[in-house]
Protein backbone atom coordinates (compact mmCIF):
# COMPACT_ATOMS: atom_id res chain seq x y z
CA UNK A 1 0.00 0.00 0.00
CA UNK A 2 1.47 3.64 -1.24
CA UNK A 3 1.27 5.95 1.48
CA UNK A 4 0.03 9.31 0.78
CA UNK A 5 2.38 11.88 1.08
CA UNK A 6 1.83 15.11 3.68
CA UNK A 7 3.26 18.49 3.61
CA UNK A 8 3.13 19.92 6.58
CA UNK A 9 0.98 22.93 6.84
CA UNK A 10 2.11 26.31 6.90
CA UNK A 11 2.62 28.24 9.81
CA UNK A 12 0.56 30.70 10.97
CA UNK A 13 1.73 34.36 10.84
CA UNK A 14 2.35 35.31 14.28
CA UNK A 15 1.51 38.88 14.86
CA UNK A 16 4.83 39.92 15.49
CA UNK A 17 5.51 39.07 12.23
CA UNK A 18 2.66 40.72 10.98
CA UNK A 19 3.72 43.94 12.93
CA UNK A 20 7.56 43.37 11.17
CA UNK A 21 5.69 43.53 8.02
CA UNK A 22 4.13 46.23 8.40
CA UNK A 23 6.90 47.95 9.20
CA UNK A 24 9.03 47.35 6.25
CA UNK A 25 6.56 48.29 4.24
CA UNK A 26 6.01 51.79 6.01
CA UNK A 27 9.22 52.85 5.45
CA UNK A 28 9.47 50.70 1.36
CA UNK A 29 7.17 53.69 0.81
CA UNK A 30 9.58 56.79 -0.16
CA UNK A 31 7.79 59.30 0.56
CA UNK A 32 7.33 58.32 4.36
CA UNK A 33 11.06 59.80 5.68
CA UNK A 34 10.60 62.93 3.33
CA UNK A 35 7.79 63.71 4.97
CA UNK A 36 8.48 63.24 8.22
CA UNK A 37 11.68 64.94 7.58
CA UNK A 38 9.85 68.38 6.11
CA UNK A 39 6.96 68.13 8.62
CA UNK A 40 9.41 68.29 11.57
CA UNK A 41 11.70 71.24 10.08
CA UNK A 42 8.71 73.02 9.21
CA UNK A 43 6.97 73.16 12.51
CA UNK A 44 9.50 73.58 14.56
CA UNK A 45 10.16 76.63 11.87
CA UNK A 46 7.35 78.08 12.58
CA UNK A 47 7.62 77.85 16.41
CA UNK A 48 10.89 79.17 16.27
CA UNK A 49 9.72 82.24 14.13
CA UNK A 50 6.60 82.88 16.25
CA UNK A 51 9.60 82.92 19.22
CA UNK A 52 11.79 85.11 16.98
CA UNK A 53 9.02 87.77 16.54
CA UNK A 54 8.59 88.51 20.30
CA UNK A 55 12.59 88.05 20.57
CA UNK A 56 12.94 90.88 18.35
CA UNK A 57 9.47 92.97 19.24
CA UNK A 58 11.02 92.58 23.04
CA UNK A 59 13.35 95.82 23.46
CA UNK A 60 9.77 97.64 22.45
CA UNK A 61 7.30 95.67 25.44
CA UNK A 62 6.55 97.38 28.62
CA UNK A 63 6.21 95.09 32.13
CA UNK A 64 3.25 93.76 30.80
CA UNK A 65 3.59 92.57 27.37
CA UNK A 66 7.08 91.00 28.84
CA UNK A 67 4.89 89.52 31.88
CA UNK A 68 2.64 87.89 29.19
CA UNK A 69 5.29 86.35 27.35
CA UNK A 70 6.73 84.61 30.11
CA UNK A 71 3.87 83.13 31.57
CA UNK A 72 2.14 82.59 27.93
CA UNK A 73 4.11 83.22 24.75
CA UNK A 74 7.03 80.85 26.24
CA UNK A 75 4.92 78.13 26.16
CA UNK A 76 2.35 79.24 23.13
CA UNK A 77 5.23 80.09 20.64
CA UNK A 78 6.43 76.23 20.83
CA UNK A 79 3.55 74.80 20.25
CA UNK A 80 1.63 77.54 17.79
CA UNK A 81 -1.85 76.84 15.88
CA UNK A 82 -0.07 77.03 12.03
CA UNK A 83 2.59 74.57 13.57
CA UNK A 84 -0.47 72.27 14.13
CA UNK A 85 -2.51 72.25 11.23
CA UNK A 86 0.77 71.45 9.62
CA UNK A 87 1.52 68.39 11.84
CA UNK A 88 -2.16 67.25 11.55
CA UNK A 89 -1.90 67.46 7.89
CA UNK A 90 1.35 65.65 7.31
CA UNK A 91 0.62 62.78 9.61
CA UNK A 92 -2.57 62.24 8.75
CA UNK A 93 -1.25 61.94 4.93
CA UNK A 94 1.02 59.02 6.08
CA UNK A 95 -1.49 57.54 7.82
CA UNK A 96 -3.90 57.65 4.33
CA UNK A 97 -1.05 56.33 2.38
CA UNK A 98 -0.12 53.26 4.36
CA UNK A 99 -3.35 52.02 3.62
CA UNK A 100 -4.67 53.95 0.53
CA UNK A 101 -0.92 52.80 -1.16
CA UNK A 102 -1.96 49.20 -0.99
CA UNK A 103 -4.75 49.69 -2.69
CA UNK A 104 -3.70 51.52 -5.90
CA UNK A 105 -0.57 48.76 -6.12
CA UNK A 106 -3.00 45.87 -5.43
CA UNK A 107 -0.65 44.31 -2.72
CA UNK A 108 -3.70 44.06 -0.46
CA UNK A 109 -4.89 41.45 -2.25
CA UNK A 110 -1.97 39.37 -1.80
CA UNK A 111 -1.37 40.96 1.95
CA UNK A 112 -5.10 39.09 2.70
CA UNK A 113 -4.40 35.88 0.58
CA UNK A 114 -1.07 35.04 3.02
CA UNK A 115 -3.42 36.83 5.99
CA UNK A 116 -7.12 36.11 5.78
CA UNK A 117 -6.97 37.78 9.22
CA UNK A 118 -7.61 41.05 7.74
CA UNK A 119 -8.41 42.57 10.99
CA UNK A 120 -4.74 41.26 12.72
CA UNK A 121 -3.33 43.30 9.47
CA UNK A 122 -5.51 46.22 10.26
CA UNK A 123 -4.18 46.03 14.46
CA UNK A 124 -0.70 45.67 12.77
CA UNK A 125 -0.90 48.65 10.58
CA UNK A 126 -2.16 50.59 13.53
CA UNK A 127 0.48 49.37 15.97
CA UNK A 128 3.21 50.64 13.69
CA UNK A 129 1.81 53.77 12.80
CA UNK A 130 1.19 54.20 16.50
CA UNK A 131 4.26 53.62 17.51
CA UNK A 132 6.31 55.77 15.21
CA UNK A 133 4.32 59.19 15.22
CA UNK A 134 4.14 59.15 19.02
CA UNK A 135 8.06 59.04 18.89
CA UNK A 136 7.49 61.63 15.86
CA UNK A 137 5.37 63.72 17.92
CA UNK A 138 7.30 63.51 20.29
CA UNK A 139 10.93 64.36 19.15
CA UNK A 140 9.59 67.28 16.93
CA UNK A 141 7.49 68.73 20.46
CA UNK A 142 10.95 68.41 22.29
CA UNK A 143 13.01 69.90 19.58
CA UNK A 144 10.17 72.93 18.96
CA UNK A 145 10.10 73.52 23.13
CA UNK A 146 14.01 73.57 23.29
CA UNK A 147 14.28 75.69 20.06
CA UNK A 148 12.02 78.28 20.81
CA UNK A 149 12.95 78.53 24.44
CA UNK A 150 16.54 78.81 23.93
CA UNK A 151 15.75 81.71 22.01
CA UNK A 152 13.49 83.35 24.05
CA UNK A 153 16.09 82.67 27.02
CA UNK A 154 18.45 85.19 25.54
CA UNK A 155 15.79 88.10 26.53
CA UNK A 156 15.76 86.43 29.97
CA UNK A 157 11.97 84.81 29.11
CA UNK A 158 11.89 81.29 30.45
CA UNK A 159 9.51 79.08 32.03
CA UNK A 160 10.75 76.01 33.86
CA UNK A 161 10.43 72.84 31.82
CA UNK A 162 9.29 70.73 34.62
CA UNK A 163 6.07 73.27 35.26
CA UNK A 164 2.75 71.49 34.90
CA UNK A 165 1.67 73.47 31.72
CA UNK A 166 4.74 72.97 29.81
CA UNK A 167 4.57 69.45 30.49
CA UNK A 168 1.09 68.72 29.68
CA UNK A 169 1.32 71.16 26.25
CA UNK A 170 4.39 68.62 25.40
CA UNK A 171 2.66 65.78 25.80
CA UNK A 172 -0.69 66.74 23.89
CA UNK A 173 1.34 67.98 21.01
CA UNK A 174 3.45 64.31 20.90
CA UNK A 175 0.12 62.53 21.24
CA UNK A 176 -1.29 65.18 18.19
CA UNK A 177 0.91 63.24 15.24
CA UNK A 178 -0.42 59.70 16.62
CA UNK A 179 -4.13 59.96 16.62
CA UNK A 180 -4.31 62.46 13.08
CA UNK A 181 -2.02 59.42 11.43
CA UNK A 182 -4.51 56.86 12.53
CA UNK A 183 -7.17 58.83 11.70
CA UNK A 184 -5.94 59.34 8.43
CA UNK A 185 -5.18 55.65 8.62
CA UNK A 186 -8.74 54.77 9.04
CA UNK A 187 -10.25 56.96 6.36
CA UNK A 188 -8.19 55.56 3.81
CA UNK A 189 -9.84 52.06 4.88
CA UNK A 190 -12.85 53.84 4.44
CA UNK A 191 -12.57 55.44 1.22
CA UNK A 192 -9.32 53.52 -0.63
CA UNK A 193 -8.31 56.31 -2.81
CA UNK A 194 -5.57 58.50 -2.15
CA UNK A 195 -6.86 61.92 -3.39
CA UNK A 196 -10.50 61.45 -1.70
CA UNK A 197 -8.41 60.29 1.39
CA UNK A 198 -6.24 63.04 2.22
CA UNK A 199 -9.04 65.59 1.12
CA UNK A 200 -11.31 64.13 3.76
CA UNK A 201 -8.49 63.75 6.40
CA UNK A 202 -8.14 67.73 5.76
CA UNK A 203 -11.71 68.56 5.59
CA UNK A 204 -12.65 66.26 8.92
CA UNK A 205 -9.50 67.37 11.04
CA UNK A 206 -8.63 71.00 9.85
CA UNK A 207 -11.29 72.67 8.02
CA UNK A 208 -14.46 71.26 10.17
CA UNK A 209 -13.17 72.72 13.62
CA UNK A 210 -12.59 76.07 11.85
CA UNK A 211 -16.43 76.10 10.65
CA UNK A 212 -17.33 75.81 14.66
CA UNK A 213 -18.10 78.52 16.53
CA UNK A 214 -17.10 77.67 20.37
CA UNK A 215 -18.36 81.05 21.31
CA UNK A 216 -21.69 79.35 21.07
CA UNK A 217 -23.32 76.35 23.13
CA UNK A 218 -24.64 74.40 20.66
CA UNK A 219 -21.34 74.38 18.66
CA UNK A 220 -18.69 74.57 21.37
CA UNK A 221 -19.29 71.23 21.91
CA UNK A 222 -19.08 70.10 18.54
CA UNK A 223 -15.78 72.02 18.17
CA UNK A 224 -14.44 70.81 21.82
CA UNK A 225 -15.12 67.42 20.17
CA UNK A 226 -12.33 68.01 17.52
CA UNK A 227 -8.20 66.69 17.99
CA UNK A 228 -7.12 70.05 16.76
CA UNK A 229 -9.20 71.38 19.65
CA UNK A 230 -8.34 69.18 22.49
CA UNK A 231 -4.39 69.54 21.53
CA UNK A 232 -5.39 73.74 21.42
CA UNK A 233 -6.57 73.84 25.23
CA UNK A 234 -3.61 71.36 26.76
CA UNK A 235 -1.18 73.72 25.22
CA UNK A 236 -2.86 76.40 26.41
CA UNK A 237 -2.14 78.17 29.87
CA UNK A 238 -5.37 77.93 32.37
CA UNK A 239 -5.58 81.73 32.32
CA UNK A 240 -6.03 81.80 28.57
CA UNK A 241 -8.34 78.80 28.82
CA UNK A 242 -10.83 80.17 31.49
CA UNK A 243 -11.18 83.36 30.09
CA UNK A 244 -13.27 81.38 26.85
CA UNK A 245 -16.75 81.63 27.05
CA UNK A 246 -17.45 77.84 26.75
CA UNK A 247 -13.99 76.41 28.35
CA UNK A 248 -12.97 73.34 27.76
CA UNK A 249 -11.58 71.01 30.60
CA UNK A 250 -8.40 69.26 30.68
CA UNK A 251 -9.95 65.67 31.50
CA UNK A 252 -11.93 66.31 28.12
CA UNK A 253 -9.24 67.31 26.00
CA UNK A 254 -7.60 63.99 26.52
CA UNK A 255 -10.39 62.11 26.34
CA UNK A 256 -11.29 63.77 22.88
CA UNK A 257 -7.71 62.41 22.25
CA UNK A 258 -8.06 59.08 22.75
CA UNK A 259 -11.31 58.41 21.45
CA UNK A 260 -10.77 59.15 17.75
CA UNK A 261 -8.42 56.93 17.28
CA UNK A 262 -10.63 54.38 19.56
CA UNK A 263 -13.49 54.83 17.09
CA UNK A 264 -11.64 55.32 14.07
CA UNK A 265 -9.77 51.71 14.17
CA UNK A 266 -12.74 49.82 15.20
CA UNK A 267 -15.01 51.14 12.16
CA UNK A 268 -11.76 50.12 9.97
CA UNK A 269 -11.53 46.44 11.24
CA UNK A 270 -15.54 46.29 10.36
CA UNK A 271 -15.32 47.32 7.05
CA UNK A 272 -11.84 45.52 5.99
CA UNK A 273 -13.67 42.46 7.70
CA UNK A 274 -17.01 42.72 5.28
CA UNK A 275 -16.03 44.53 2.12
CA UNK A 276 -14.90 43.29 -0.67
CA UNK A 277 -11.78 44.04 -2.50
Amino acid sequence: MTGVATHPAAPTARFRDLVAAEWIKLWSLRSTPWVLLVTAAAVIGVNANAAYADYANWPSYDAEARRFVVEVLVVRNAFTNNAAVLLVLACGTVGALAVVSEYATGMVRTVYAAVPARQSVVAAKAVVMAALMTVFGAAVAAASLGVTRAILAARGAEAPIADGEVLRALGGSALLAPVAALVGMGLGVLVRHVAATVVATVLLLIVLPSFLDDRRPSTAALKHATPLSAWNRLAEPDAMARAAAYPMSVPESWIVLAAWPALALPAAVSVVRRRDL
